[in-house]
């Protein structure tokens, strides 16, 4: 990462251009504040249930933090490559930056997981940065070479391939059609290839496997056809867009469950349309209505958005090889409250110390990109 003295601009949903849309920061940082939320509680036994996964079929608010960073990376991608493409960029060399940009954010997100152990024989080659990473890659392939046409095309070929592959594929030992943790196909290819890399809560399989990065991509193209509309000036479509998607994915649903483990096609239907109708609602909240005071801490994490989730990476590794977290929770936490809410107060604790990183960046003029 380079320090920049200007964030990265985008293009504005309606009106005068503005140097940048602001409730996409907000809508990004809203995402991230969450995502260290739910990471990182004092107790993860104790935590409310809807800052746990689901699982394993079904939703919790907190599977749709991941899903909803992707699609917002989707629409920052169509403000910026489209922009730069009417401005006669060569489309080779925006996915040259594009691949180049995925790469490090996978490297960085693959040092997360050697780090400190260096145990190069169990480390987990996949995590949550290293599938910003490959989906940014694929999207930006997919959309740096077709038209809004080509890439909804990709989308349902991808996910109804995805769909058939899960279901109709079998699985030695097992069959076709299983959709439990053990015995479905994203978990066969995972300890096939990977057997000893996989994400240590599981140990079989990998929640963000090789096989379900694919249709995880999709949320970055539902994003990119999200700010396609954006572009277009075209708003209340995007609300639209939102409920056919989420009604989609509940209708899917009874054939392929939304989950998250394994990132079913309902899955990315059901969270993209959520996240659409967030996006909007962001955008008339900060954008129309001019209400960016009250959002302005969560603008400044967004303009960060990258940044604060390596931060938030950094301190809680420095808590725990310390022993702080250990001493922290029984000692100041666990006695001042119940243990759900202790617990959530850990958290904000976490979430409040990084949101101040984001505004020590911000008012310095400090914004970190790749």
């Amino acid at each position: 990462m380079k320090p920049s003295p200007i964030p990265p601009d985008a293009a504005p949903a309606n009106g005068p251009a503005p140097a940048r849309l602001v409730s996409l920061d907000v809508f990004r940082g809203l995402t991230v504040a969450f995502m260290i939320l739910v990471n990182n509680p004092g107790s993860g036994k104790d935590a409310y249930g809807i800052l746990k996964h689901a699982p394993w079929h079904g939703w919790t608010p907190t599977d749709l933090v991941f899903p909803f960073f992707l699609f917002i990376v989707g629409v920052a991608m169509t403000l910026s490559f489209a922009r730069r493409v009417e401005q006669g960029a060569d489309k080779a060399k925006l996915f040259q930056h594009a691949l180049r940009r995925g790469a490090i954010i996978f490297l960085i997100g693959f040092l997360f997981n050697l780090v400190p152990k260096f145990d190069w024989q169990h480390v987990r080659i996949l995590g949550v940065l290293q599938r910003i990473g490959l989906c940014s890659i694929l999207a930006s392939a997919i959309y740096l070479t077709t038209s809004t046409r080509g890439q909804i095309l990709w989308i349902a070929g991808i996910l109804g391939s995805y769909w058939a592959a899960m279901t109709l594929v079998p699985v030695p030992g097992f069959g076709p059609g299983v959709l439990q943790p053990e015995g479905n196909l994203e978990q066969y290819i995972d300890q096939f290839l990977m057997s000893g890399h996989l994400y240590s809560g599981t140990k079989i399989f990998d929640p963000e496997g090789i096989l379900s990065t694919f249709p995880a991509a999709c949320n970055v193209l539902l994003g990119a056809l999200a700010g396609t509309l954006l572009r277009a000036k075209r708003m209340r479509d995007i609300p639209l867009l939102g409920a056919a998607l989420a009604i989609a994915g509940m209708v899917i649903d009874g054939w392929f469950p939304i989950n998250k483990m394994i990132w079913t096609s309902s899955y990315v239907l059901f969270t993209c349309g959520l996240a659409s109708m967030l996006l909007w609602l962001c955008w008339y909240v900060v954008d129309v209505r001019g209400w960016r005071t009250p959002f302005r801490p969560m603008e400044m994490v967004g303009m960060n958005a990258l940044a604060i989730y390596v931060g938030s990476g950094i301190l809680a590794r420095a808590l725990n090889l310390s022993g702080a977290h250990a001493w922290l929770w029984p000692n100041v936490y666990a006695p001042i409250a119940s243990p759900a809410n202790a617990s959530l107060l850990f958290s904000l604790t976490e979430v409040s110390l990084l949101t101040l990183l984001g505004w020590w960046m911000y008012s310095r003029k400090i914004f970190l990109r790749l």
